[in-house]
């Protein structure tokens, strides 16, 4: 039996050594001591408490919403010879005392539960078993961001995790992610009462990554024409906000040579279960899902992950990415959006039942997502100093550095696009004000005389398409805002007014478009209603429209 970390490392696992910070972290906690971990998916946050685990007398216990994945977790971990089970909500009643008889008698490696699970007094005394014989090597709190009320994945009952450190205190914890800013941090820290743990910060950065953004211009052909010119033949994943979407997509491709399937929460289990399998076993298939799927999946040769829609956060964005290239190799986040998906993410966060507070915050997260999505300077720099992790050099592997775009002085046109919104009485989503720069003769610019403002029909040098552009731009840049509540109205912000003075300059983003758009019907109230009734409940990671 191997005596040290690097021996079981090596003869158990295969690695020849240790990666970054996880020596440290496995030394820390063989010590007993607890820590909070960071790193970037697919960097092995598990092995930080695996072989802890097992060098340290009894059992360690894996704290884990990923009740779908648990069994085939525990299925690698037997194919080492590791002995490890789960308790959750899949098993039937003899089966649950069978693991819990595995645990009481010493039988255990490790067990990973559901914090739901774990909660119950049933588990928690015999716990307080275990521990009254020495046979707790530690706690991990696996995909700890889940703790936050800020994250992505915020699930309730881990709040109630603090638990451990009351009933347990001298047992050793870790909490693991790869996705906290310094906010989320520190309540991971505090939710968690590990207040005086040492943190571990890996880096961030996954240079096989290529970042990849572009504005919607029939978003589903865009997608196809992606797929088939670079991803013939590879596994990935397609993001949709939509339940419904993820049927169409996966219609769509499918249709079109590209074998694809939907996964959603709508599914039945065994549904969701079968394609989650097929998924992780075969080599060519492509998953259109909501965020339902992904946390946890470690399928290593994903060569894509694309977002049809904006993602609400940086954090699920880099969450959702990270799933891409783990086994190393070069791969692809690509992303396409629109002002639309702006319009529709902020009326569900006016709309949730959440505090001032948070809606606040989640207009900010929502705020930066733009932002990253419109700028001109290299991607990963951006998100790497999001996470508080300087670059200084551009990557060289991302779009905005590999095909730099066109910029060109944006003040004149600036202007014409906020005033025609002032005059224009700051209620009116962007394409109606793009038909009045650009002289409409529709029957909605007649019907409101807005024929008659001087800002009709002087915006006729730019298309359609580059005044959506213009528009997107000023949003993310801070000079206009979006009203939810009037289905996307623009409203000028007090940043705006230097720019209609003339004493601000404003550099805009030359947008290139493949093809010309079709203008397509806009989104009656009810409809919306409809479509935000369509998501699925565990949170929202892009827009709806397309």
């Amino acid at each position: 039996m191997p005596r040290t970390a690097l021996e079981i490392l090596q003869k158990t696992y295969g690695y020849p050594a240790f990666r970054g910070h996880q020596a440290e972290v496995v030394d820390h906690l063989i010590a007993g001591r607890d820590a909070l971990v960071l790193m970037p998916t697919g960097g092995g946050k598990s092995l930080c408490f695996q072989i802890p685990a097992l060098l340290r007398p009894g059992a360690g216990i894996v704290v884990s919403p990923l009740i779908a994945l648990m069994q085939d977790q525990v299925n690698a971990l037997r194919q080492l010879d590791i002995r490890a089970a789960f308790l959750n909500s899949s098993l039937s009643y003899p089966e649950v005392r069978e693991v819990e008889s595995q645990l009481r008698e010493g039988k255990l490696d490790l067990l990973y539960v559901a914090p739901e699970r774990l909660l119950q007094e049933r588990t928690l005394e015999l716990l307080d078993t275990v521990n009254s014989r020495g046979n707790l090597a530690l706690f991990a709190i696996d995909e700890a961001h889940c703790v936050s009320q800020w994250g992505h994945d915020f699930r309730p009952e881990y709040l109630q995790l603090n638990v451990l450190s009351q009933r347990f205190p001298h047992v050793p914890r870790l909490a693991c992610t790869a996705t906290a800013d310094e906010r989320t941090r520190k309540e991971i820290q505090d939710n968690l009462s590990l207040n005086d743990s040492r943190v571990f910060v890996g880096g961030f950065d996954r240079p096989n990554i290529c970042y990849r953004v572009a504005p919607k211009n029939n978003p589903r052909q865009q997608l196809l024409r992606f797929l088939q010119t670079e991803h013939e033949g590879d596994a990935g994943i397609v993001y949709c906000l939509s339940r419904r979407k993820t049927e169409e997509t996966a219609k769509h491709l499918s249709e079109n040579g590209i074998e694809s399937l939907p996964y959603h929460a709508g599914l039945d289990q065994e549904t969701r279960k079968l394609h989650q399998e097929r998924f992780l076993r075969e080599d060519a298939l492509v998953i259109c899902a909501t965020i339902a799927f992904g946390m946890g999946i470690d399928k290593p040769d994903v060569r894509f992950v694309a977002h049809l829609d904006m993602p609400k956060s940086i954090e699920g964005y880099y969450q959702e990415t990270g799933r891409a290239g783990r086994d190393g190799l070069a791969a692809n986040a690509w992303l396409c959006y629109g002002l639309q998906d702006v319009v529709l993410l902020r009326r569900i966060v006016d709309d949730g039942e959440t505090d001032d507070l948070h809606r606040r915050r989640n207009h900010q997260q929502l705020d930066t997502m733009l932002g990253y999505c419109e700028i001109t300077s290299c991607r990963r720099q951006a998100l790497l100093a999001y996470f508080g992790e300087n670059r200084v050099d551009p990557c060289g592997n991302c779009d905005t550095c590999i095909s730099p775009p066109q910029t060109f002085d944006g003040l004149e046109v600036a202007q014409k696009a906020l005033s025609c919104v002032y005059r224009t009485g700051q209620r009116f989503g962007a394409q109606h004000i793009i038909d009045v720069l650009r002289g409409s003769e529709s029957e909605r610019v007649r019907r409101f005389d807005h024929d008659q403002l001087s800002t009709y029909g002087i915006g006729k040098e730019l298309s359609a398409n580059r005044w959506r552009s213009v528009f997107r731009q000023l949003v993310a840049l801070g000079y206009l805002s979006l009203d939810p509540e009037g289905y996307g109205g623009l409203q000028l912000t007090t940043t705006a007014k230097p720019v209609l003075k003339g004493e601000a300059q404003v550099w805009l983003r030359q947008d290139i478009l493949e093809q010309k758009t079709t203008r397509r019907g806009k989104k009656k109230p009810a409809a919306l209603a409809a479509e935000i009734a369509d998501l699925d409940v565990n949170g929202v990671t892009a827009g709806l429209f397309e």
